[in-house]
């Protein structure tokens, strides 16, 4: 896969992901082994202090018939976390603080706040935005205004800037990295 990667000041990326076309990866995030992201659609660019947990899937494409279009940046807000094997694919924007919970997906054309959460198994495929301080949960994707704001767990982080280098190599953190 050609890819062009910037990891930011901080950042904890993992060498045994996948990476197609232009990436950067900002400071203090943390990407484990087993990730995909494939931007062909234009940049993706990931904020700080986000968490993206094994085999999650980003996926920045055109949509069909779509392919001649003007390339967009797909930019993903600070402090997200994506669990395991959640999938985001063809999404307009992701704001800040949010948490896909695992196996959930987001399809195309979606806008996510800021504050919310996508549930364990949620599928979202309609374009209706989801608006700051959403929580999407069950087998009919209920949405509901949350009481309060998701948050990491605390400890989370910095259990994972220790235990990933150890069992993991690391991509360095040069400015720009090519290939996958």
């Amino acid at each position: 896969m050609s890819s062009k990667v910037k990891i930011g000041q901080g950042a904890m990326v993992c060498k045994e992901i996948k990476v197609k076309g232009q990436v950067i990866i900002g400071s203090s995030t943390i990407v484990h082994p087993g990730v995909t992201i494939i931007a062909e659609a234009g940049p993706i660019e990931i904020g700080e202090s986000n968490i993206i947990e094994e085999y999650v899937t980003i996926i920045h494409k055109f949509q069909p018939g779509y392919e001649k279009s003007e390339p967009k940046t797909l930019k993903i807000g600070s402090s997200n976390v994506f669990e395991v094997y959640s999938t985001v694919e063809g999404v307009n924007s992701i704001g800040d603080n949010n948490i896909f919970e695992s196996k959930s997906y987001v399809g195309r054309n979606i806008n996510i706040g800021n504050d919310c959460v996508v549930g364990a198994g949620c599928r979202l495929t309609s374009t209706v935005p989801v608006e700051d301080g959403i929580c999407i949960y069950g087998k009919n994707c209920i949405r509901q205004k949350a009481y309060c704001k998701p948050s990491v767990p605390s400890g989370h982080r910095e259990f994972l800037v220790k235990l990933l280098p150890s069992y993991h190599l690391l991509k360095k953190n040069r400015n720009t990295t090519e290939g996958s």
